[in-house]
């Protein structure tokens, strides 16, 4: 079994920054693209930034200039560093991984979510 678990979040001023990390664990032999969600009140929950296990990097279009998704391999953790935070980045972030625990395949896994708030 596979775990993910977020730490990170909490009530910042706009402007203000955080760092939420996800650390992966259990049976885990490998893990391909891990990302990061969010779900605001009352919308659907959205991508915010994947990363490979190679290093490359998607962001959606809100979020370029701002965040910074980052992985550690040899930590099986995920990372997320947001600058400049907009009341409109407040939602429950979500992390996200396709992990191997049993060869060959891969399975997909989410963690419980952090709860960030961008007070204006």
């Amino acid at each position: 079994q596979v775990q993910l678990v977020e730490s990170g979040g909490g009530l910042v001023q706009a402007g203000g920054s955080l760092r939420l990390s996800c650390a992966a664990s259990g049976t885990i032999f490998s893990i391909d693209t891990m990302g990061w969600y969010r779900q605001a009140p009352g919308k659907q929950r959205e991508p915010v930034a994947t990363i490979t296990r190679g290093g490359s990097t998607n962001y959606v279009d809100s979020v370029k200039g701002r965040f910074t998704i980052s992985r550690d391999n040899a930590k099986n953790t995920l990372y997320l560093q947001m600058n400049s935070l907009k009341p409109e980045d407040t939602a429950v972030y979500y992390c996200n991984a396709d992990v191997m625990s049993a060869y060959p395949r891969y399975r997909n896994y989410w963690g419980q979510g952090t709860q960030v708030t961008v007070s204006s």
